[in-house]
């Protein structure tokens, strides 16, 4: 993990073509930054946090979809997200999904992702920018009251390899991997790959709607039984402790 005093200069990252690097200091709000810059800097704009306890980046997006297609790039930064972190991942160690935005480790609430669109956005439309944030913890504070936890940090579970930045690069790649899937092989290839890490329940079976809402099916008949929208559930992070700005402990 890097670790930095408020005089030294974050690590350069090695990421993809078509991205761009802004750094950022300890106790900065990469999401917010990414918003704040968002129409100015561009798409593959990556604002990062070089920060000892997580890991914490924003990417800006400049989707071709409408609005109400576009939300669906939350399900690519999950799946990004998961990936980066599977590679480093103990095999006995569970890594699923909280719909819509919870990554959860042998589970316990590790981090997840969020969205923001750019004000004055209509859903039929291309907005002008979106912003994906993703937000890991890598370790638990010494002082931390973690008796009655429901979150769970990186080295906590164990995980073999520690450099935020690493992960953040992995990230990126992911990322651009997943928007080359649904460029050739349409949504349903980042909703499927969702889907399958999504935390399962006794006699549901599930599927993303192409505005992101979730559809839940009764088996064995698989009538539709109940429609989750994405757009209300992005309104409150479910992994964010709004009290911290940090995931869940």
């Amino acid at each position: 993990m890097c670790k930095m005093s408020m005089h030294a200069a974050p690590h350069a990252l090695d990421l993809p073509p078509g991205f761009q690097a802004v750094p950022l200091r300890e106790f900065r709000d990469a999401f917010g930054h990414a918003q704040a810059i968002a129409a100015d800097s561009g798409a593959g704009t990556l604002v990062w946090v070089c920060r000892f306890d997580g890991i914490e980046a924003a990417v800006v997006l400049e989707p071709e979809q409408p609005l109400a297609e576009a939300r669906g790039a939350l399900y690519a930064g999950m799946n990004a997200a998961a990936d980066a972190l599977a590679l480093h991942c103990p095999p006995e160690k569970p890594l699923v999904f909280g719909w819509p935005d919870t990554i959860i480790l042998d589970g316990g609430i590790i981090g997840g992702c969020r969205l923001a669109v750019a004000p004055g956005s209509i859903e039929t439309e291309a907005p002008d920018w979106l912003v994906l944030g993703v937000h890991v913890r890598s370790i638990v504070e010494m002082t931390a009251d973690t008796s009655f936890k429901r979150g769970t940090s990186l080295a906590s579970e164990g995980f073999e390899m520690m450099d935020g930045n690493r992960i953040i690069e992995g990230f990126a790649r992911h990322l651009m991997a997943a928007f080359d899937g649904w460029n050739a092989k349409g949504f349903t290839s980042v909703a499927d790959r969702y889907v399958a890490r999504l935390q399962k329940t006794a006699g549901i079976r599930h599927r993303i709607d192409k505005n992101g809402d979730l559809i839940e099916r009764q088996l064995p008949g698989h009538k539709d039984t109940a429609r989750r929208p994405l757009t209300a559930a992005l309104a409150t992070p479910q992994w964010l402790d709004p009290a911290t700005g940090d995931p869940w402990l």
